[in-house]
């Protein structure tokens, strides 16, 4: 991507023109969240201020306009994952896309002795439904173990599918280490053995084309908030047999064909699992950041990327005391690392006066800290906005911090 280019994708994101103590902000905490373009502010001020109304089921001009946004929104989300919208359910994000799963699919498929098999490297909310499920089920959590680098020992994967696992549960880009999982061989060996697959995808949209359909899993969940969308909605994606095969997450309106007191008749997926009022604005503001994202290109965003990634792991490098967390071969814009014997609270919040933004602490991921034997580490991680100057603060930042602490 050109440098003028990026200056002008730059420019769409008016909160990046802010002062932080004084100090132009490098917001360097996408990871987390990703700040907005003037196209997705703009778009959830025209559903509200022109198209408000509550949608399906409405006789009237305003709720047919809410509903065909809200729809179209689903066509787009479908578009975006090469799905076909009829597999793909609005939720509020990942963590309730996962929770989802667990309790339709997780309690018809899951019983005593059954296995589901994570990874050392997942999120807690790809962690903590399952152990929930396992505690109700009377079912086994299986662990895939990491190499030091922070990638999945493939061989003992292999080695972890019976016939009693019932699900593999993966992410596709480590939120703590950037580290990119073979998800296509994931899949196929889990396949191989008739199990499905779903992949927390929340740190992988942001950064590059998904194609559902290649990667061959059976579910997969985003968030909007980490795809520069608004916060309190996501996607969750499964293949229609499955979506049709499992019952509703919530009930009450919305999600039903017809109600009587003797029985209720359920609609069919993706509505079966929408109950109530949906966050239509959320929807269309996801679709709005979808659109800006792919009239810029992701495979351009990927070429960014990689090159400021590079960039910026060379200049972690020339800090000594700086010591990288996950070095994994194939990896995306996340930088972990610890300085000497500074804790990485101490890092961010002396970074923060210098109007650099990271994130530090366990990230949702303690078994993976306890892993890697560290208790936190700080964390930069990177999107198609940041440019050398954020790299630059941040390396300037980081010297003066080991200053600070000798």
């Amino acid at each position: 991507m050109a440098a003028s280019d990026a200056a002008a994708i730059r420019r769409d994101f008016p909160l990046l023109r802010q002062l932080v103590h004084g100090k132009p902000l490098a917001y360097l905490d996408n990871a987390s969240t990703t700040q907005k373009p003037h196209v997705v502010i703009d778009r959830l001020t025209q559903y509200y201020a022109e198209e408000n109304a509550n949608v399906h089921r409405g006789l009237h001009s305003l709720s047919d306009r809410a509903t065909r946004a809200f729809e179209e929104a689903r066509v787009t989300v479908g578009r975006f994952l090469n799905a076909d919208p009829r597999e793909v359910v609005f939720v509020r994000g990942t963590t309730e896309a996962i929770n989802l799963v667990a309790a339709t699919f997780g309690r018809s498929c899951v019983g005593p002795a059954d296995e589901i098999v994570v990874s050392e490297m997942e999120h807690h909310s790809n962690i903590v439904p399952w152990q929930i499920l396992c505690e109700q089920q009377g079912a086994q959590l299986r662990i895939i173990p990491i190499t030091d680098a922070g990638e999945l020992d493939l061989d003992a994967y292999a080695a972890l599918l019976t016939d009693r696992t019932r699900l593999v549960a993966v992410t596709h880009v480590s939120n703590a280490m950037g580290t990119v999982n073979p998800i296509t061989e994931i899949v196929r060996a889990a396949h191989g053995r008739g199990i499905p697959v779903l992949v927390d995808g929340a740190q992988a949209v942001a950064h590059g084309p998904v194609d559902v359909r290649a990667l061959g899993c059976d579910f997969y969940a985003f968030s909007g908030h980490k795809l520069f969308g608004p916060t309190g909605i996501g996607a969750l994606y499964g293949t229609s047999a499955l979506l049709e095969s499992m019952p509703p997450y919530q009930s009450g309106g919305d999600m039903i064909r017809s109600v009587s007191f003797e029985h209720t008749v359920y609609d069919i997926p993706p509505h079966r699992f929408e109950a109530g009022t949906p966050d239509i604005a959320g929807a269309v503001g996801l679709a709005a950041a979808i659109d800006y994202l792919s009239g810029i290109g992701f495979e351009r965003i990927a070429d960014h990327e990689r090159e400021l990634l590079e960039y910026a792991t060379g200049a972690l490098a020339r800090i000594p005391g700086v010591r990288v967390i996950g070095t994994a071969a194939h990896k995306v814009g996340v930088l972990s690392f610890v300085l000497d014997d500074v804790h990485p609270h101490d890092v961010a919040t002396i970074l923060d006066r210098e109007g650099v933004a990271i994130r530090a602490g366990h990230h949702c991921c303690q078994p993976l800290m306890e892993r890697l034997g560290v208790p936190a580490t700080a964390r930069a991680s990177l999107a198609l906005y940041n440019n050398h100057d954020d790299i630059d603060a941040l390396s300037t930042a980081l010297q003066t911090a080991r200053g600070l602490f000798g």
